[in-house]
């Protein structure tokens, strides 16, 4: 076929103990789990996109940062040393290159391929995984190779699409729309007037940015969100890296960060009408609003803190921008585009040069990989997830899903190290395949649960959770942390290699180096 994808093998008889998918903040931190916790284990890391970072290589738009503090967001193996807690995007990258390179990961990663397929064979306890990989011209070759043991840390966000919704008379517009997904790094609001589509993270974190170039920026939002400011940088955390020696230090400053973000996340579900008094008052303060009319018709949403998540400002730069008058928030329903700008429901038409559609992100589930079973697709929607980590009827997968209201890394790596146990758990039982099985019948819930519109359109066709025990997903790190160490019981159902027919190739369960 004329211009389509070339067919080729891999390296003849290629077989891995261990897959991971994506060199992400998650990746990174799962590959230097697995080769300090399993050091005999054959492994490789396998990326779609040309660098490493996931997330934060693929977000370049202005002001991009983390929306978590770096003490819990950086590794617990490797001090966050920056000066800010709120990390700036390209400084957070740097960090997970450094990683990946004094860690040794880097040498595990192969760049441009992405893995299209995945084929579990229950006769030979092994994954054969379809791969395409691109090169510097652009041509894709499609290869395959074998593991024994896969995980899925590509995260949860779509990269090749964005949510857009259509907006009526989009075409008529004279000026320019981007999406931040997709920034043009050449794009020049300098003198410029914007308009923010939409009110969560992306977009608190745009308007401040853009406000200090743009002739002005507006942000146009249908529903009001929970914005705290926060300081950008810890003092406590300086102080204290100061006095003490760096490990200590780091110790105690990760541990009063993670403290503080249970406490508060518990305070704000318990005692909602309290946090809402507290976070009003906070952004009246903020805005020098003494009235309250702004905040209650801006910043005031209809939700409880944490039904969705709680935007930071860090060191309240959205508040000042408003309060300076750079910047505008507008809470209305979008009617159409016109030649000069947006035009509300009210009637109000707003002038742009550029608009932005901060309008959200698609999920996806496995980083888009469609497992299948015996040559039969498995229907993610029916699964449960155990333990946050793999999933009923896919034997020897795992996927890293992290904290909704934490630290991402927080969750992930204790998902980490969880793999880790399961893999030592399969070499001491001599076991080829594991999969977990409930005792009972489970009673479904989202996987992710978050009143939010990008978890909404695209939870459902996410693995569940369930109801109870280690099918629930708890949002408590020191919880999560108690157990991680619990016994398997009987619900981690395993194959032993006696059972296997092993290739005539290679050798079924992990059989490429020894597990210490």
């Amino acid at each position: 076929m004329t211009g389509g994808p070339a067919a080729a093998r891999g390296p003849a008889g290629e077989h891995l103990d261990v897959v991971i998918v994506g060199a992400g903040l998650s990746g990174v931190g799962a590959a230097h789990r697995l080769q300090t916790r399993c050091p005999g284990l054959a492994y490789a890391v396998l990326e779609a996109r040309a660098a490493m970072g996931g997330t934060w290589d693929l977000f370049r738009y202005p002001g991009v940062r983390s929306d978590s503090d770096m003490f819990t967001l950086g590794y617990s193996f490797r001090p966050w040393r920056g000066g800010r807690s709120l990390a700036d995007g390209a400084a957070v990258r740097r960090y997970i290159e450094d990683t990946a390179r004094e860690s040794g990961v880097e040498r595990h990663i192969r760049f441009r391929t992405k893995v299209v397929g995945a084929d579990w064979s229950t006769a030979h306890a092994r994954w054969t995984l379809a791969v395409e990989r691109t090169d510097d011209a652009g041509r894709v070759t499609r290869s395959t190779l074998t593991c024994s043991f896969l995980y899925a840390c590509a995260g949860y966000y779509d990269y090749d699409r964005g949510h857009s919704p259509r907006f009526p008379g989009i075409g008529s517009f004279t000026g320019t729309v981007v999406h931040p997904q997709f920034w043009p790094q050449d794009l020049d609001h300098s003198g410029k007037r914007v308009v923010v589509i939409g009110s969560g993270a992306t977009a608190v974190t745009l308007v401040p940015a853009l406000a200090g170039r743009a002739a002005h920026v507006t942000m146009v939002q249908r529903t009001p969100t929970w914005i705290a400011p926060v300081p950008g940088r810890d003092r406590t955390a300086d102080r204290l890296r100061s006095l003490l020696p760096a490990a200590v230090a780091h110790r105690l400053i990760r541990a009063r960060s993670i403290l503080f973000g249970i406490g508060f996340h518990q305070f704000c579900r318990r005692r909602p009408a309290a946090a809402r008094r507290l976070l009003t008052g906070v952004a009246r303060r903020a805005l020098g609003d003494t009235g309250g009319r702004l905040v209650k018709e801006h910043f005031t949403p209809p939700y409880d803190p944490w039904d969705q998540r709680l935007c930071a400002a860090p060191d309240g730069d959205l508040f000042t921008a408003v309060k300076e008058g750079a910047a505008e928030v507008v809470t209305d329903h979008i009617d159409a585009f016109v030649p000069e700008g947006v035009r509300l429901r009210s009637g109000r038409v707003l002038a742009a040069d550029v608009v932005v559609t901060a309008t959200g992100l698609r999920l996806l589930a496995l980083g888009g990989i469609a497992p299948r079973v015996d040559g039969r697709a498995v229907d993610l929607a029916e699964q449960f997830v155990w333990r946050g980590a793999m999933l009923t009827g896919v034997p020897n997968l795992a996927l890293c899903i992290g904290y909704t209201n934490a630290s991402w890394t927080l969750r992930a790596d204790l998902t980490h190290r969880l793999v880790c146990r399961v893999l030592r758990h399969m070499e001491r039982r001599d076991l080829a395949a594991v999969v977990p099985e409930p005792d009972r019948p489970l009673a479904g819930r989202p996987l992710l649960d978050l009143a939010s519109g990008y978890v909404r359109r695209s939870v459902g066709a996410f693995p569940r959770q369930g109801d109870r025990g280690p099918w629930r997903l708890r949002q408590n790190y020191l919880l999560d942390a108690a157990t991680v160490r619990a016994r398997f019981g009987r619900t981690l159902k395993g194959v032993p290699r006696s059972a296997v027919t092993a290739p005539a190739d290679r050798p079924a369960g992990f059989r490429t180096g020894a597990v210490r």
